[in-house]
């Protein structure tokens, strides 16, 4: 079973903490976690580029020459896209769509991965919650140096919910990146850099990502009491007849 290091604030190791394997000891899967960083990636793209057509283009419409005798290659007017200045032929409309689509199950496994990979490297911190941290910037500092990380590097603080004082202290120094542990997605962690879980926001993961099955009802027992009455009824017509 993956273990760490439980810190405190001050950068000491109190205990040794269990992670659940099946989010921090999967098999890491490579093609599947960059499937789910170009699906989350394409999701975030918007279609800002637009280009005017030949009837979008502000100008005269006047037919530049006679159709015929003048030894060119007939022309309407100077909006053609041939032109320069004239209006673009399937130029982009701003209505591409690129939303792509993952599973829940491959998604869920993306993540995993992902975890695991920086298990695997070493990238992972578990915090204890400070009970007592001024919401300044620079007791957030003194934090990381107490843990040896440098303060220019990528930092992901995970949290359990939402703490104010901890937000506060956090969200203004460069790099640092708050999350909620029920809000993970695969490229924000592979792109986080060094990852603090807070102690408190373990059972939220485990709880998010493996829920318990709920366990299944026995089907009610069937009485054998209409059975026999039917088969009385039909002894009795069977005699009638």
């Amino acid at each position: 079973m993956p273990k760490l290091d439980l810190y405190t604030i001050t950068g000491k190791s109190t205990e040794k903490i269990d992670l659940p394997p099946e989010i921090f000891g999967v098999k890491i899967n490579s093609p599947l976690m960059a499937q789910a960083v170009r699906v989350y990636l394409s999701n975030q793209r918007k279609a800002h580029a637009h280009a005017k057509t030949r009837g979008q283009v502000t100008g005269s419409t006047r037919k530049i020459f006679r159709q015929k005798g003048t030894g060119h290659a007939r022309h309407g007017s100077l909006s053609a896209p041939i032109f320069v200045g004239g209006g673009m032929a399937h130029g982009p409309s701003g209505e591409q769509n690129y939303k792509l689509t993952m599973s829940q199950k491959m998604k869920k496994a993306a993540l995993f991965s992902a975890l695991t990979s920086k298990f695997t490297a070493k990238e992972i911190l578990v915090l204890k919650v400070p009970e007592k941290l001024l919401p300044k910037t620079q007791e957030m500092v003194k934090i990381f140096k107490n843990l040896e990380l440098k303060v220019s590097s990528k930092i992901s603080l995970i949290l359990a919910d939402k703490n104010e004082n901890i937000t506060r202290a956090g969200r203004n120094i460069a790099g640092v990146k708050l999350m909620k542990a029920n809000n993970l997605n695969t490229y924000e962690v592979l792109n986080g850099g060094k990852l603090i879980f807070m102690d408190n926001s373990l059972p939220v993961l485990q709880a998010t990502y493996l829920p318990q099955d709920t366990p299944v009802k026995p089907a009610p027992k069937t009485t054998p009491v209409l059975k026999t009455k039917i088969i009385a009824k039909t002894k009795s017509k069977t005699k009638t007849k």
